[in-house]
């Protein structure tokens, strides 16, 4: 899907895409520029070189996954929609209705969850390049950090929407335990960016 034919459709009154969507293509904007970056570090710095090409790969393989994660994401909502609609006229019908409601809610944390586990990377390597890359590319740098940051949050946020209505209490338990642990992370990250970025490179 060509950018313009994204955008008319999300600002559409069609459900899908919808926010996970965007929050994809957001981390997949921030890998873009982050490869960017790496590769005019490298080019003027021969020192780092190996590090730089090594983020440069990794950051583009990241954008190959989060941009198909925006159409997973949609697909997944779908899912949840078309478990609604089952019928539930019989006792038998309500059953596998609410089971496929169910399976189809979990389903729908997991790609939140792989934006959010892909655009905490590129949280990292947005640290990695205020500090050691292209300081001509210093602001591209820092808003790869906030639209991977925007990735995170958002995914964050649509993950415990879905766990709302999930009934299972292992399975919410397990999820919420790994978001905290996530959370962590991108705060301890998060810091050291921003008062990098006051430095201003």
């Amino acid at each position: 899907m060509e950018i313009r034919e994204f955008l008319e459709t999300l600002s559409s009154d069609t459900p899908t895409p919808g926010g996970g969507s965007a929050c994809a293509l957001s981390g997949a904007l921030s890998a873009s520029l982050i490869a960017m970056v790496a590769r005019l570090s490298y080019k003027k710095d021969q020192a780092e070189y190996r590090e730089m090409k090594e983020i440069e790969r990794k950051a583009l393989i990241i954008q190959r996954k989060l941009y198909r994660a925006i159409e997973e994401d949609a697909q997944s909502f779908d899912a949840v929609m078309e478990a609604f609609r089952l019928p539930r006229d019989e006792e038998k019908q309500r059953l596998y209705r609410s089971r496929m409601i169910q399976k189809a809610y979990r389903k729908a944390t997991v790609t939140p969850q792989k934006v959010c586990e892909l655009s905490l990377r590129l949280v990292g390597f947005s640290k990695f390049l205020l500090r050691k890359g292209n300081q001509n590319a210093f602001s591209d740098t820092g808003v790869a950090a906030y639209l991977a940051n925007a990735a995170f949050e958002g995914g964050m946020l649509n993950i415990r929407i879905n766990l709302i209505s999930i009934k299972e209490k292992v399975f919410k338990k397990e999820k919420e335990r790994l978001l905290l642990q996530l959370l962590k992370r991108r705060d301890r990250l998060l810091r050291t960016i921003q008062e990098e970025i006051k430095k201003g490179g």
